[in-house]
C-alpha cells in the first residue's frame, strides 16, 4: 500500500467510523426513550447463559432447516470480523498483521479465515436462491433491503478471495500461509483472468473490500440487518414469564392509558422493535394470519421500527404532537401505524412469541395498545359493549344473575367455601363451566373424578366472580383491576391456599395476573392434577372406552402460556392404552382455536373463522373423538363441527374422558 492510499483510507475510515459511532448513540438514545422496565435487577447470571444458547448457539433459529443456513452465516461473520479487523488494522499501519502471533496461530487463522469466506459465500448463494426462487410466502422474499445486503455480503467475499488471490498470483503473499481456497482456486483464476493487469487488479480489490466493509458498517442501522447490533441484547434482556404479563396501570382523573405513542411503550418494547430478523417465523405460526385477517404480527412489529425512527427523534426533542406518525389508525396500509382491525384480529395465543429466534414480544405490544382504545377513547368492537357491561354488572360474560351460578352443582351436594372452609382445595369453576350448558357436563365430570379420588374440595358458589382474563387481553384494565382485586379479597377472607380450575384462562389468569395483585394461592389446571391422581393410583381406571381414534387439541394457555403438554397426553394415554393422535399444527406451533384475547366475545367474518380451520385440521387425521382441556376450545370445536357437519365426530374435555371409566370410587373425603 502506499502512502498515498494509506492516507487516504485513514480519512475515510475516520470519517466512516465516526459516522458509525453517531449512529450507534443515535439508535441508543431512541432505545432509551422507553418507559422504565425493572426486568434486569436480577437473574444476570441466568440471562448471560440464555444469551449464549439463543444468541450465540442460536436454538430457536436452527429449529427449522433454513436455520443452520443461518447460523453458519452468523458464526462466519462472527470468525470474519477477525480477520476484518486484521485487514483494517492493516489499512491503518500497514506494518501489522497477525504473523506477530507466530507461524502455527498465525497460519490457522489465515485458514479459518479461507474456508469460512467461502462457506459464507455458499451460504448467501443459498439465501439468494430461497429469496428469487422458492420465494416463501411468510417473509418478503424479493425485499430490496435483504437482497442489497446479501448482495454486499457476496461482494466482499469475492473481493476477499481477489485480493488473496491476486496477492498469491504475484508472490507478495509472505509465507507461511495457509489458504487452500485462495491459492488453489482463486490465484489461478486470478492469473488467468487479469494477467499483467494482476497488480492494477489487487489494489482495486483491497480497495473494493474496503469500501464494502465501510458502507456495510454504515448501512447497517438503517437497515434490516440492524438485529445484527441489537439481537444479541434482546436475547439476553428476554422475559423469562411465558405468561406474557402486561404491568398494572395507576389510575387517576387526566391520566392516559396504554400506549398511542412509540415513547410510552418501555425500552423493551423498543429494543425489540430494533431486534426484529423479518424471518417471519412469528407470522408462519400466527393463526390470524393464517386464516385471511387482518393481523401481521411481523408488520405490527415492522412497523413500531419505522414509528421510531419517524417519530424518535421529534420526541427526544420535546415534540410529542405535531407532525407524529399515528403509531395506530383506522387502517394499516400507512406503514408505521397500525390498524385497528390488526389489533382486535389477535388472540393473545403467543405463537408468534414462542416462535421467535430473538424473543420479541407481540402479545403486550398489543394488549398496551388495546387498552388505548379501550381506556382512552372507548373505541372497541360493538359487540363488546354488551360484553363490558354484561362484566361489570353481573360478573359473567352472559349478564346472568349471579344467584344460577349454583345451578349446575344441584343434586351434587358441594361443599360452599362460605360454610365450610374446612376443604383443602377451591374448585374455580369458572363463568363457561357455571354458565355454558355443554361445559357443564365437563364440570360436572370433574367433580365426580375428584370425589372417586377423595379429594376435599369445595365452591364459592354465588360469590364466585369472573376472573377477568378477557378483561385484561382486551385491554379493559379499570375493570379487570376491580374483579382481580374483588376476587383476591374473596380468596383470603375464605383463607383459599389451593386452588383447582379446568379452564386454562382462569387457571393462567389467577396463577400469573393474579401475583401483581397479591394472590399467594397454588393454582393448579385439571389436566395437571388429574395426572397426578392417575400416577399416584388415587383415581383407577376400568380400560374400558369407546372413544375410538382421539386426536388431541393443545390449549394455548395450557401450553404456550404454562408449558402443560405432557400431562393431557398421558391422561389420554392411560385412558385409551395408546398415544393420541397429533395435528400437523402441534405442541408449540399448535393453532389457535380462535377464542382467546376476548375474541370469544367478538364476530368473525365466515371466510376467516379460525375455529373452522382448526377444525379441519383435525378432521383431517379422521378422528372419533377430539380431546381438549378447555371450556372455550370446547365450544370453537363444537362450533365447528357443526359448520362442518361431522356430527359422528364427538368433542370431549379430559375430565369427560375419564370419568365414565373411573373403577371403584371412593366415598368422598
Amino acid at each position: 500500500m502506499s502512502n498515498t492510499e494509506n492516507v487516504i483510507f485513514a480519512i475515510l475510515f475516520g470519517v466512516l467510523f465516526l459516522t458509525f459511532l453517531y449512529s450507534a448513540v443515535r439508535l441508543i438514545r431512541l432505545i432509551r426513550l422507553g418507559q422504565p422496565d425493572p426486568r434486569l435487577q436480577a437473574g444476570w447470571g441466568r440471562r448471560f447463559l440464555t444469551m449464549l444458547l439463543y444468541a450465540f448457539a442460536q436454538k430457536r433459529v436452527i429449529s427449522k432447516p433454513f436455520g443452520f443456513n443461518h447460523f453458519f452465516l452468523f458464526w462466519g461473520f462472527l470468525i470474519l470480523f477477525l480477520s476484518n479487523a486484521e485487514f483494517v488494522i492493516n489499512g491503518l499501519f500497514p506494518s501489522f498483521s497477525f504473523r506477530f502471533l507466530g507461524p502455527s496461530l498465525s497460519g490457522a487463522l489465515t485458514w479459518a479465515f479461507d474456508l469460512v469466506s467461502l462457506v459464507v459465500l455458499i451460504c448467501v448463494g443459498i439465501a439468494l436462491f430461497r429469496r428469487l426462487v422458492l420465494q416463501p410466502s411468510y417473509i418478503d422474499a424479493k425485499s430490496a433491503d435483504a437482497l442489497l445486503i446479501l448482495s454486499l455480503v457476496a461482494g466482499l467475499m469475492i473481493a476477499f478471495f481477489g485480493f488473496h488471490g491476486s496477492e498469491i498470483a504475484l508472490g507478495h503473499m509472505a509465507e507461511p500461509f495457509s489458504m487452500p481456497v485462495s491459492k488453489n482456486f482463486a490465484a489461478p483464476l486470478a492469473n488467468s483472468l487479469f494477467g499483467a493487469s494482476l497488480p492494477t487488479a489487487e489494489r482495486v480489490f483491497w480497495w473494493v473490500h474496503a469500501l464494502i466493509f465501510l458502507g456495510f458498517l454504515n448501512y447497517l442501522p438503517h437497515s434490516k440487518h440492524l438485529h445484527i447490533l441489537t439481537a444479541i441484547p434482546n436475547c439476553f434482556c428476554r422475559s423469562f414469564d411465558t405468561a406474557a404479563l402486561v404491568s398494572r396501570e395507576t389510575f387517576s382523573p387526566g391520566k392516559s392509558y396504554g400506549v398511542s405513542r412509540i415513547d410510552e411503550f418501555t425500552w423493551k418494547d423498543l429494543l425489540d422493535f430494533t431486534a426484529c430478523t423479518e424471518c417471519g417465523r412469528c407470522n408462519e405460526n400466527c393463526p390470524a394470519t393464517l386464516s385471511g385477517k387482518t393481523l401481521n404480527p411481523r408488520y405490527v412489529i415492522q412497523d413500531g421500527k419505522i414509528n421510531l425512527k419517524a417519530n424518535g427523534e421529534k420526541v427526544l426533542h420535546g415534540n410529542v404532537t405535531q407532525g407524529l406518525v399515528p403509531l395506530i389508525r383506522g387502517t394499516d396500509e400507512s406503514p408505521g401505524s397500525v390498524g385497528e382491525d390488526a389489533l382486535w384480529a389477535c388472540t393473545t395465543c403467543r405463537a408468534c412469541m414462542s416462535n421467535c429466534p430473538v424473543f420479541i414480544e407481540h402479545v403486550p405490544k398489543i394488549v398496551k395498545m388495546r387498552r388505548h382504545l379501550t381506556e382512552n377513547q372507548a373505541k372497541f368492537p360493538e359487540e363488546l359493549r354488551n360484553f363490558y357491561e354484561s362484566i361489570e354488572q353481573r360478573s359473567n360474560p352472559w349478564g346472568i344473575i349471579p344467584q344460577d351460578r349454583i345451578k349446575w352443582a344441584k343434586g351434587l351436594e358441594i361443599p360452599l367455601l362460605g360454610t365450610d372452609e374446612s376443604v383443602e382445595y377451591l374448585f374455580y369453576v369458572g363463568c363457561a363451566g357455571s354458565f355454558d350448558s355443554r361445559n357443564r357436563k365437563a364440570a360436572v365430570a370433574l367433580v365426580q373424578a375428584l370425589r372417586a379420588a377423595g379429594v376435599s374440595f369445595g365452591i364459592l358458589g354465588a360469590d364466585e366472580k369472573c376472573c377477568g382474563d378477557s378483561l385484561r387481553r382486551l385491554g379493559n384494565e379499570f375493570v379487570f383491576e376491580k374483579i382481580a382485586a374483588e376476587n383476591v379479597a374473596l380468596f383470603k377472607k375464605h383463607r383459599v391456599k389451593k386452588i383447582l380450575t379446568y379452564c386454562p384462562h382462569c387457571y393462567s389468569t389467577l396463577k400469573h395476573d393474579y401475583r401483581q395483585y397479591g394472590l399467594e394461592a397454588e393454582v393448579f389446571h385439571h389436566s395437571e392434577f388429574l395426572y397426578d391422581l392417575l400416577q399416584t393410583g388415587k383415581l383407577r381406571l376400568t380400560g374400558e372406552n369407546s372413544l375410538g381414534r382421539v386426536v388431541i387439541h393443545d390449549s394455548c394457555y395450557l401450553g404456550r402460556y404454562n408449558q402443560i403438554y405432557r400431562q393431557p397426553r398421558e391422561i389420554l394415554r392411560m385412558a385409551t392404552g395408546k398415544t393420541p393422535a397429533e395435528m400437523d399444527r402441534k405442541l408449540e406451533k399448535s393453532f389457535c382455536c380462535g377464542a382467546g384475547g376476548g375474541r370469544m366475545w367478538m364476530e368473525e367474518s365466515a371466510e376467516n373463522r379460525l375455529n373452522i380451520n382448526r377444525t379441519r385440521q383435525a378432521l383431517a387425521k379422521s378422528p372419533d373423538t377430539i380431546a381438549v382441556a378447555c371450556p372455550y376450545c370446547m365450544t370453537m370445536f363444537e362450533d365447528g363441527l357443526k359448520a362442518e357437519k361431522a356430527a359422528q365426530v364427538r368433542v370431549l374435555d379430559l375430565a369427560e374422558i375419564l370419568a365414565p371409566q373411573i373403577a371403584s370410587p371412593r366415598s368422598p373425603g
